[in-house]
């Protein structure tokens, strides 16, 4: 075999080169159509702040930073003397309006009696007038007397209708019979905001996680509203942001494989949860002013990206939870449906692993 010349030698590499970025590029070309790959990805704890439902000392604290905690589980505690004051003095309240209500039945049962009474006086009136009036053509009874029965008769209708009136007003006082009353309605509702108020005074965890960022103490003055310390959650959520045309192929029901920076060589299956519906860059303000226009000079412009959300198989190990905090890198590569396209996605997205881990 006849040695090569060194021209021969470079033409014979460059034509090797050129082979292999065509082989390269045309792989990376289908690898980005069929099983897409995104090294920006994260993976997010939902979090959630602590917050007191009320004004008041914390006077004892049962956590420490990055405790693990279940839901239901007792955080802090607050200085429940002013709420149980208040709780009491609602239960008083809730007391006079009992005895308001039996006052007023009370009154009522007078009133009654009195409106008989009346009754019975504007009855006498009554026929005391109807003789006046026989008698008085017949010149037996003065037209003095005469007028002094017709105002008594006057005096005691109008004493029987001020009795009516004040029995109407005495019973839209008492309102309903039952404890659907209105004056017990309110002293039982204030009791009742006074117990819940009370039950706040133990502020508890709203969810398995881990507590972070305490910035409690005894004698910390707690403020409503006003979070105490921060709660990340169990609930993981991996995005991952795609360029819209790589995308071309993928649907809810495709799965990935994953790798993070902190956990090189290890790949966990993940499935995707639903595609989001928009970026910032595809929001319009309505603020008035008029549109602007996106103003580039480049050929070739940078790739929209659209964010997917994939859900995580369970992590068992102590080491990964450990590992995995949120806002941990990923890479996400989408895994294709042939069984030949699967055996690159999963050299590449190992591959990709060690070589994040590296650099």
């Amino acid at each position: 075999m006849a040695k090569r010349t060194p021209d021969e030698k470079f033409a014979l590499y460059v034509k090797a080169f050129l082979g292999f970025f065509a082989v390269s590029f045309v792989y990376f070309i289908v690898a980005d159509l069929y099983m897409p790959m995104t090294p920006q990805a994260r993976l997010y704890y939902k979090v959630t702040q602590v917050t007191p439902r009320l004004n008041g000392h914390i006077i004892e604290v049962h956590v420490v930073e990055n405790q693990e905690v279940r839901e239901g589980d007792l955080l802090f505690t607050i200085d429940s003397t002013p709420f149980e004051l208040a709780y009491r003095q609602a239960q008083l309240q809730y007391d006079e309006a009992l005895l308001k209500n039996q006052q007023l039945d009370a009154d009522i049962l007078a009133t009654k009696a009195d409106i008989e009474a009346a009754k019975a006086t504007l009855n006498e009136r009554n026929g005391e007038l109807q003789r006046a009036k026989s008698l008085i053509g017949s010149k037996a009874i003065s037209q003095q007397e005469t007028d002094r029965i017709i105002a008594q008769t006057a005096a005691a209708k109008a004493s029987l209708q001020a009795l009516q009136a004040e029995l109407t007003r005495i019973r839209v006082e008492r309102g309903s019979s039952t404890q659907d009353n209105l004056l017990l309605k309110q002293a039982k509702t204030a009791v009742d905001v006074a117990k819940l108020n009370l039950t706040y005074t133990t502020v508890r965890a709203p969810a398995d996680g881990v507590i972070s960022n305490m910035q409690v103490t005894t004698g910390t003055f707690a403020k409503q509203g006003t979070p105490l310390a921060t709660l990340v959650t169990n609930n993981a959520d991996l995005v991952a942001d795609f360029r819209e045309k790589s995308l071309l192929h993928v649907t809810e029901d495709s799965r990935a494989l994953v790798v993070f920076d902190a956990l090189p060589g290890e790949v966990f299956n993940a499935q995707i949860h639903d595609f989001e519906a928009g970026v910032s860059d595809g929001q319009l303000t309505p603020d008035g002013s008029l549109s602007k226009v996106e103003a580039s000079n480049r050929w070739v412009r940078d790739a929209q990206r659209q964010r997917l959300h994939l859900v995580v198989s369970p992590v068992s190990s102590e080491r990964t939870s450990r590992k995995l905090t949120s806002g941990a890198r990923a890479t996400v590569q989408i895994l294709p449906e042939t069984p030949l396209a699967q055996f690159f996605a999963e050299a590449q997205i190992t591959f990709v692993s060690y070589l994040h881990f590296v650099y």
